[in-house]
């Protein structure tokens, strides 16, 4: 048995002291941990770097138009969730304030918002906000255009003027829209120029036809008002 310069015995397997030349060595095939920065030694890899996720932008959107043109019915077929809706009976208080010519099995009515969600690709999701169509909910407006960076404005061929009130609303806020005729059964089937002219839209402003019922029908319109925000955005 060997012994130090004090007599005492020299196990094996000893840990040394510290601050010799063998506590700086690590054991055989035990890799050194990499402090930041430092590089790896050969053959040993560095630890794999943190995964970064990519989230979707998210585009708030408005659906507006006139009373009964077809704002819920749009979100609704559209929505890849469950939407909410704050739909409320029509009573006879209504009588003399709401025009539902056109519309007359019509028996309920949107109080504060429909709201909706739709992924149109990994970079982008929609989020839908369907406006109330009476004038006494007017003061609802503001608040649900509030980051809104776009809209889509319903008409109706059989009461054209019931848009103008959402023209006007985004035109005053300088939101850009497109208008999408919502082609009801039974109603004269206009052709885009015809209705622009009519609304006096400005030539930017796009003007498509619709059916607010069918899914694909309103995804197309959600795309067209997509590429519009893109291209009018590009083009200052």
């Amino acid at each position: 048995m060997a012994y130090n310069g004090d007599s005492e015995p020299l196990t094996a397997g000893a840990a040394p002291e510290a601050g010799t030349a063998a506590a700086a060595v690590p054991s055989a095939g035990v890799p050194r941990a990499f402090a930041p920065g430092q590089a790896a030694s050969p053959g040993v890899a560095p630890p794999p770097a943190p995964e970064t996720q990519t989230l979707p932008t998210a585009i708030k959107l408005l659906v507006a138009g006139g009373f009964g043109v077809g704002k819920t019915t749009f979100v609704t077929s559209v929505s890849e969730i469950e939407p909410l809706s704050t739909e409320e009976v029509l009573t006879s208080a209504s009588i003399g304030t709401d025009d539902l010519t056109g519309v007359g099995d019509k028996d309920t009515t949107t109080v504060a918002l429909d709201f909706g969600r739709i992924t149109l690709d990994a970079q982008h999701v929609l989020y839908l906000f369907g406006t109330p169509g009476q004038d006494r909910f007017w003061f609802m407006w503001n608040e649900l255009s509030d980051g809104a960076v776009g809209a889509v404005v319903l008409a109706d061929t059989r009461r054209l003027e019931d848009c103008f009130s959402a023209l006007d609303f985004f035109e005053r806020r300088n939101t850009r829209f497109i208008v999408a005729v919502n082609e009801f059964d039974n109603s004269y089937q206009y052709d885009p120029d015809e209705v622009r002219s009519a609304l006096d839209l400005k030539p930017h402003v796009p003007v498509v036809l619709c059916d607010a019922r069918d899914p694909r029908s309103a995804t197309s319109v959600l795309v067209d008002l997509t590429k519009h925000l893109l291209s009018t955005k590009s083009g200052g």
